[in-house]
């Protein structure tokens, strides 16, 4: 079992994200014997390496077809196998959509889809390799669970539940080599339940992925300046924890959601909905990335560029809030 602590922390932040997911299936490869690791060409770029090494049997390389990696996917956890299946985020999750919609959505097939480099992360590889829609595409399809992490202990966390879990799930993991760590010690981590990190009672920012530490950080701006702002890890984008959302709105006078991902369909729009139903709620901003096709560039420049980082973050809340009269 891999230990969350501070020295494991800065060592899987170096790793980053991609890593770090191939030493948690290492973890889960000891104590699962029905598990399979399947990748699109892909198992180095997916941190397999070590994995395909140590359990050869439990490793399958299908090529570059992601369609056909989900339905050999499908066919294996019919037959009984635990199965991840792993692809760049918009490979996965839109050139192979309608088999995920229909193999594991419809028919509730035992895999979890995982999408590595979602967000911007992969820099210059450009549009073609964001993960900009994939969330808003998967959350869409009934019967699938949808898993954010918010740094590389988290990915520890979410695989190793992942492999407990019985049905059709869509891990995204965002965010590079040198992820900041938001978690240092062990925590109580369920599919489903977001995680309160701080409290306030004039903003309470929800985020998810990458941005959960950036919002950490622009609530340190922001509490410098007289707010008292709260920070939430919704890390689970489906089945939304409501709860929490109902508890940011009776104690905060405006909520504000962060995602690495489109303002459309994703957790901006899944907070959103839900606050329709209330009568009274407090105003939302929606922050992440913008409705348009970005020219590449390194990795935190589009971090930058898209107003992804805490101290922009800050300013755009601090204005916002200013205009709601809080």
């Amino acid at each position: 079992m891999l230990e969350i602590n501070a020295s494991n922390a800065r060592q899987w932040s170096r790793l980053g994200s991609r890593g770090v997911f191939g030493l948690a299936a290492l973890s889960i490869g000891e104590t699962h014997d029905d598990l399979m690791l399947m990748s699109a060409d892909l198992g180095n770029s997916s941190g397999l390496d070590r994995f395909k090494k140590a359990y050869p049997e439990k490793f399958l390389n299908i090529g570059i077809a992601e369609q056909n990696l989900v339905g050999v996917a499908a066919g294996l956890a019919k037959e009984g196998y635990n199965v991840f299946a792993t692809s760049f985020a918009p490979f996965i999750s839109m050139r192979a959509a309608e088999q995920i919609r229909m193999n594991l959505g419809y028919m509730e097939m035992n895999v979890k889809a995982v999408a590595i480099g979602s967000g911007v992360s992969m820099a210059f590889l450009g549009n073609s390799h964001y993960g900009i829609e994939d969330a808003a595409v998967m959350r869409s399809i009934p019967n699938m669970t949808v898993v954010c992490p918010a740094d590389c202990a988290e990915i520890i966390k979410t695989v190793q539940a992942a492999a407990d879990f019985k049905g059709p799930m869509y891990i995204r993991l965002t965010g590079a080599v040198n992820n900041p760590p938001v978690y240092t010690e062990d925590y109580d981590f369920r599919i489903g339940r977001a995680i309160t990190l701080r409290r306030g009672s004039d903003v309470t920012i929800i985020a998810n992925g990458t941005m959960v530490h950036e919002s950490l950080e622009a609530a340190k701006l922001l509490e410098a300046q007289g707010m008292s702002v709260g920070v939430v890890n919704m890390h689970t984008l489906k089945p939304l924890d409501t709860a929490a959302i109902d508890a940011a709105m009776a104690s905060s006078k405006v909520l504000v959601t962060v995602e690495e991902h489109s303002v459309i369909g994703g957790l901006g729009s899944a907070v959103a909905e839900y606050k329709a139903s209330k009568r009274a709620a407090p105003p939302q901003l929606i922050l992440g990335l913008p409705d348009r096709f970005e020219k590449a560039g390194e990795y935190r420049y589009m971090l930058e560029k898209t107003g992804l980082v805490a101290e922009k973050i800050a300013a755009r809340i601090s204005a916002f809030a200013a205009e709601s009269g809080d």
